[in-house]
C-alpha cells in the first residue's frame, strides 16, 4: 500500500477518493478517527490519508488526484453581486453565496 494524498480537509480526501476509486482503483482512508487525538498528537497527524491497496495502482491514482485538483484550464471568477474573486471550483460566492453567472 501506499499513500496517495493527505489534507486537513475531509472533503478533499473524500472527493480524492471519489475520483480514485471511479477508474476502479481500490482504496482506503487511514486516520478517519484521529482527530480525538488532536492535543496529544501533532495536528498534522491527524489528517486523512488516503491510501491506494495496490502498488501498481500508485502512479494512475496520483496522477488523476493531481489532474482533478490542478486543473490549470479553469480561471476564477468574479461574483455579479458583491465583485468578490471566487474560485473555479466554487458555484456560489464564497462572501456573500450568490449563484455563478
Amino acid at each position: 500500500m501506499k499513500m496517495i494524498y493527505t489534507n486537513e480537509n475531509r472533503f478533499f480526501v473524500n472527493n480524492a477518493r471519489n475520483i480514485v476509486e471511479a477508474q476502479g482503483i481500490e482504496t482506503i482512508v487511514k486516520n478517519e478517527f484521529a482527530a480525538g487525538a488532536s492535543g496529544d498528537i501533532a495536528p498534522f497527524d491527524t489528517w486523512l490519508e488516503l491510501w491506494v491497496i495496490h502498488d501498481r495502482d500508485y502512479k494512475k491514482a496520483f496522477d488523476l488526484i493531481e489532474q482533478a485538483f490542478n486543473d490549470t484550464h479553469q480561471t476564477q471568477w468574479m461574483c455579479a453581486k458583491c465583485n468578490e474573486q471566487n474560485e473555479p471550483a466554487f458555484d456560489l460566492c464564497w462572501s456573500c453565496g450568490a449563484e455563478r453567472v
